[in-house]
């Protein structure tokens, strides 16, 4: 039973609602050398139960890395009120990036090859066609008691710089839906190829429309490439994800998530993303705006000051 406690706001534009939060409810620098969280000594589940009452969403970064557990999955239902949204990011087996063999499931690992067990990284061709198949299978099932609590915001596929408009790459996109077929799926390129003129603009997001995708726009550095176009490919969810616009970090893979997008928007920066975020909403039932900039208390500050700004422009404060 989810837990009966306030939700965070959310921001009403005529019928359409957006929900704002963070990428990570967890991060270290958040947790341990801020203080937005109450108390340095609270519980996983009471940082949760906090959070929930300061934003109605968030995102999970953790599955990136391994897959979650069914039980992991009807916990944060669980410790979540009613209304929550959780947008989970899909395993890094299955959008192309390298992926520690442990974090397979045992029985998945121990079909490898000796040589490919003993890789620093294994990626999906790595794995026979049955068994990829059954990591699909499982990471589906992982999620269905978030699904089933209507707790399942999106499951985010993050797609690497290497992976370009191949016919390949293509017949990927054009599979999730098959594969996952239950959830609302959204995708973020992070090769610009994708989106680089407007003829593959428009291939890329008739694509996602056709398969009733979910366009992923960004707020990037100039450094990636990535054009900030705001765009809606499915009536019934809209997403953007904040990546900060630091040109001097983007591309580092040394350091940690937090030193890469370690960038505070300025008030004038969101005061220009408000308008056409605002017209952005109008396209979908639901709209999620994550700060993905998740240093220190940096994307729960700028998370406040937009939803401050959204809901200034519904009233026609700055119009």
């Amino acid at each position: 039973m989810a837990v009966d406690h306030e939700l965070g706001a959310k921001v009403r534009l005529g019928d359409h609602v957006a929900l704002l939060g963070s990428c990570s409810w967890t991060d270290r620098t958040l947790v341990q050398d801020g203080d937005w969280y109450p108390k340095k000594t609270m519980s996983a589940e009471e940082r949760l139960r906090y959070y929930a009452t300061q934003f109605p969403l968030t995102e999970i970064d953790s599955t990136y890395y391994a897959p979650p557990a069914e039980q992991q999955a009807r916990l944060w239902a669980e410790r979540t009120p009613d209304g929550f949204r959780f947008d989970v990011k899909a395993y890094s087996l299955l959008t192309g990036h390298p992926t520690r063999p442990k974090s397979l499931w045992r029985d998945l690992r121990e079909q490898l090859p000796p040589e490919v067990a003993e890789k620093r990284n294994v990626y999906a061709s790595h794995l026979g066609a049955d068994a990829l198949e059954e990591a699909w299978r499982r990471f589906e099932r992982a999620l269905r008691p978030l699904h089933e609590a209507g707790k399942l915001g999106g499951v985010l596929f993050q797609y690497p710089p290497w992976f370009v408009p191949r016919r390949e790459n293509r017949a990927e996109i054009d599979a999730l839906r098959d594969r996952l077929p239950d959830y609302r799926i959204c995708v973020e390129f992070r090769s610009p190829m994708w989106l680089a003129e407007e003829r593959d603009r428009e291939r890329t997001l008739r694509t996602l429309e056709e398969h009733r995708l979910v366009f992923v726009c960004v707020d990037a550095p100039e450094a990636s490439g990535l054009p900030r176009l705001l765009a809606s490919t499915n009536d019934e969810l809209a997403v953007v994800r904040f990546h900060g616009r630091s040109d001097s970090t983007w591309s580092h893979t040394s350091g940690s998530a937090a030193e890469r997008f370690r960038y505070l928007y300025k008030e004038s920066e969101l005061k220009q993303l408000a308008a056409p975020i605002a017209e952005l909403t109008q396209e979908a039932r639901e709209t999620h705006l994550l700060m993905n900039n998740c240093y220190r208390d940096y994307a729960v500050r700028n998370a406040a000051e937009l939803r401050d700004l959204l809901e200034r422009y519904g009233e026609g404060e700055f119009r």
